[in-house]
């Protein structure tokens, strides 16, 4: 079966496995830091307001929990999104109030998320769909005159840009996702941005227990002579990565740019060989000064015919899939008109897109998906 996402690890990131082994420290350690600084650098934030955590959805968790949302607040954030951003808000206690999209790029513009905003909005929690930067400025902008927070769910969009500025560093707080299925890989893990340095230093804390410091156990404590002794002025969790995931985060981003090539050709690929397929749209052209990070490749084609096309896929070796399943039409979440969302959910296809596709595999999933489209078009007209 030919896979959507597929992580690329090797002897490299063995390597820096081994190096953590026989260092004998596992935990949260020099490595930990190292990730943090490393990445903070590409993102271009300064270190210590990122934190290396266990996984992108803990970040969400600790963020709303950083704004102290209470019932009757609200948070917009598009219904085209995962299913930890309407989570996070509902388990604070607040209402998700969900935005629409636009059809075609599957992200919200400034206006739809303006069109969402209350009295009551205290946030708004946005993506970047497959990559795509988005309206990313613009919505900034709109939530900074409006005194709203702004989350940013960069989790597919570690290298995406506008204008040079990195995605994730537009927000007041930001996470990114490192789990199985990403660009880069950790095996689970992620990254939290924190804009302000003392809410920073609190997110310190409360990924770690409450403790001041998450090296408390390693080093010497500030607290007093004696190491052993904590101080906690609120209660916290464990969210933190370790030296083991850390190593293989490093490797894999100083790996990032050969995957982001590799993504880049794969996509390039795909836009020669189908672009004159009968009735399939291909991702819309990128805005000047926009940089994605090729992490979904999207075809959308006639409703009545797509989930046969990928069925057909399927049965030729060939996963495909549709990110994300509307929020909106969640029961426990509450429903809402979006045409735009509609839209895209009923046409849109995730083909596969990973840098570890032969240029023989590209080439069958553009045959095959041609074949299923022309042969789905063919039986629907009745001819």
């Amino acid at each position: 079966m030919i896979n959507v996402f597929q992580p690329a690890l090797g002897a490299a990131e063995l390597d820096a496995v081994a190096e953590t082994f026989a260092s004998n420290w596992l935990g949260y350690g020099p490595r930990a830091e190292r990730f943090e600084a490393e990445f903070a650098s590409h993102v271009g934030v300064p270190p210590e307001n990122m934190i290396f955590i266990n996984s992108a959805t803990s970040g969400l968790f600790l963020a709303v929990e950083l704004l102290g949302l209470s019932p009757g607040d609200e948070v917009v954030v598009p219904s085209e999104g995962f299913v930890a951003n309407a989570n996070v808000i509902l388990t604070a206690g607040a209402r998700p109030v969900f935005c629409d999209v636009d059809p075609r790029t599957l992200n919200p513009s400034a206006a739809d998320v303006e069109r969402a905003m209350s009295p009551r909005t205290r946030a708004v929690m946005v993506l970047h769909y497959g990559g795509y930067p988005g309206q990313i400025a613009e919505i900034a902008e709109l939530c900074q005159r409006r005194g709203v927070t702004l989350i940013e769910d960069a989790a597919c969009a570690p290298a995406s840009s506008v204008d040079g500025r990195a995605c994730g560093s537009f927000g007041d707080l930001a996470v990114w996702s490192f789990d199985s299925r990403k660009i880069i890989t950790t095996g689970d893990g992620g990254m939290l941005y924190v804009r302000d340095p003392a809410l920073a230093r609190r997110a310190n804390r409360l990924a770690y227990h409450g403790l001041e410091d998450r090296t408390a156990f390693t080093t010497a404590a500030k607290v007093s002579s004696r190491w052993w002794d904590l101080h906690v002025d609120e209660p916290g969790r464990r969210l933190i990565g370790n030296d083991m995931t850390a190593a293989i985060g490093s490797t894999q981003l100083r790996r990032m740019p050969e995957f982001l090539r590799r993504r880049r050709e794969i996509v390039e690929t795909y836009d020669a060989l189908l672009r004159d397929v009968d009735g399939v749209r291909l991702p819309p052209p990128l805005p000047a000064g926009h940089v994605t990070s090729y992490y979904f490749y999207w075809v959308q084609m006639p409703a009545a015919i797509r989930d046969d096309v990928a069925e057909d896929m399927y049965k030729a070796g060939i996963y495909t899939t549709f990110r994300y399943a509307p929020l909106h039409h969640v029961p426990l979440f509450g429903g809402a008109d979006l045409p735009g969302t509609e839209e895209a959910t009923r046409t849109t296809l995730l083909l596969p897109l990973h840098q570890g596709l032969t240029d023989a595999d590209v080439r069958l999933v553009a045959e095959q998906l041609r074949k299923a489209v022309e042969s789905r078009s063919v039986a629907g007209r009745g001819d």
